[in-house]
């Protein structure tokens, strides 16, 4: 199997390379914690993604990579990412990032002919089960390195890279815009919260994003999201699927179309039991509000005739509150 495919299989890779190929979560990452003297440095206005990866294929089901282009020290060099999505510990990722590293100065050299190398600064990834308790030198792997003849310490190669161990992230943390920590949180609380603690990670999501000006656009993020929560993630039992669909419906403004494509995710990942009296249920709900908001609490007989529309007649129902003057259309429309 070509590494390429098996990249589309893994959802760890394909969340991660989703979210870090907007250049404004990439730029809103570095300007967040890459350290301020490297920060000076850097010119993120020429920031600029770079095709292809540099993981051996035996091991992209363990990491994902990207590439970044831009000036450091007003030179050419690169950021590059390397993200760690196993649940345990490799003590030998300073070694294989030392390879992929050597492999983009070697495509540098050999494409362009090039007489220099460019400075390539490498970022660890990290969100296992564990907190990460290793060096982050190459020579951390070299046993009694510090006892060695400091002679002999200048003849072996060396360097660090930048660590991010979200698993030990507070929420406090986690910063930058809405779709960074949106998606850091999740990756933090993935192998490390039970489904009904991941449910609260899944409800600061849909609320962080509702605060989006481009609404189409947290409703596709949030998409993104569920995606490899449903992949990934603990597994949600179907009354937690209907609680999540039933409190976005209350959430966002929008609550019928984002509940629709929540539906339809689940749906395409296979969680078609149940989703029908969830879709429902949440439609039933958020109909009732929205009236009551308008025209105040909605009598016993208008809530059971709603919550006895079929699926059809309760989005048709959501569609025309904005369209009713008075609680006389409401009686009307439910032929009451």
């Amino acid at each position: 199997m070509k590494n390429s495919e098996m990249k589309i299989q893994n959802p760890h890779d394909k969340f991660f390379k989703e979210i870090f190929s907007n250049p404004l979560v990439a730029r809103d990452f570095i300007e967040n914690y890459l350290p301020e003297p490297i920060l000076k440095i850097v010119d993120l206005n020429e920031l600029e993604i770079q095709n292809g990866s540099h993981v051996d294929e035996e091991l992209s089901e363990l990491f994902s990579d990207m590439l970044f282009r831009t000036k450091i020290n007003q030179r050419d060099g690169y950021l590059y990412f390397l993200f760690e999505h196993k649940s345990y510990l490799d003590r030998m990722v300073a070694l294989q990032l030392l390879t992929y590293m050597v492999r983009i100065w070697n495509q540098k050299v050999n494409r362009e002919n090039d007489t220099h190398i460019p400075v390539i600064i490498p970022l660890v990834i990290y969100h296992g089960k564990t907190q990460w308790k290793m060096g982050s030198m190459l020579s951390d792997l070299i046993m009694d390195f510090d006892t060695l003849p400091e002679e002999v310490k200048q003849l072996t190669p060396d360097y660090r890279y930048q660590l991010y161990d979200l698993s030990h992230f507070s929420d406090e943390e986690i910063k930058g815009n809405a779709e960074l920590t949106i998606a850091l949180s999740i990756f933090r609380d993935v192998f490390t919260k039970n489904s009904q603690e991941f449910l609260e990670t899944i409800f600061k999501a849909a609320r962080a994003l509702d605060e989006l000006e481009e609404k189409e656009t947290g409703i596709q993020y949030f998409e993104t999201c569920m995606r490899y929560i449903l992949t990934s993630g603990p597994q949600l039992s179907k009354d937690q699927l209907n609680t999540v669909i039933k409190q976005l419906a209350v959430t966002y403004k929008e609550g019928s179309e984002v509940t629709m494509t929540l539906a339809e995710v689940l749906r395409e990942e296979g969680f078609e039991e149940g989703i029908e009296k969830g879709k429902k249920d949440s439609l039933s709900d958020l109909a009732v509000n929205r009236l009551a908001r308008k025209f105040g609490i909605m009598p016993a007989e208008y809530q059971k005739k709603i919550a006895e529309l079929d699926l059809k007649m309760m989005e048709l129902l959501n569609y025309e509150i904005d369209n009713f003057s008075s609680i006389e259309d409401v009686k009307k429309f439910l032929a009451l």
